[in-house]
């Protein structure tokens, strides 16, 4: 094989549709739009879901059910074992560490720090949520939790 050999896969290759060419572009002399109308135009047509003036079905339905979104609390969970390779040895964990840890990068309400991974250090963990297997793995590798709130 050679590079003047290459060509491409048959069927890859096709005319482009040349619109607004005149009638002899196979076209016509209106693009394949018709006569007229709002949908000839330049930039025509209509938005999703217009319905011609009739009430659109996304505003006839009922709108029912609860949505949480506007009520939700914003969590930002870290676990055991990222605090074990971010942290030295009797580091102090605060919140601030962890944003200049880089464990926590928008903005929440609550951190909930979770027991997954192995904790090897001796850490100080202040403020936080921390869940049952977080506070019982950090206090056997001889840290302790200041100001617990256990969830």
């Amino acid at each position: 094989m050679n590079l003047h050999t290459l060509k491409p896969n048959k069927g890859a290759k096709h005319r482009v549709k040349r619109l607004g060419c005149g009638e002899s572009s196979g076209h016509g002399k209106t693009s394949c739009k018709g006569n007229k109308g709002q949908k000839a135009r330049s930039g025509g047509g209509t938005r999703v879901g217009f319905e011609g003036g009739q009430m659109p079905l996304h505003r006839r339905l009922p709108k029912r059910g609860f949505n949480n979104y506007n009520h939700k609390t914003k969590v930002e969970v870290v676990n055991v074992g990222q605090l074990d390779k971010a942290f030295d040895d009797g580091a102090t964990v605060t919140e601030e560490a962890l944003r200049e840890a880089g464990l926590i990068n928008r903005s929440c309400e609550e951190i909930k720090i979770l027991g997954n991974g192995e904790l090897t250090k001796k850490l100080i963990i202040s403020g936080g949520t921390i869940s049952a297997s977080a506070k019982e793995k950090i206090e056997k590798a001889g840290g302790s939790v200041e100001a617990p709130t256990a969830a």
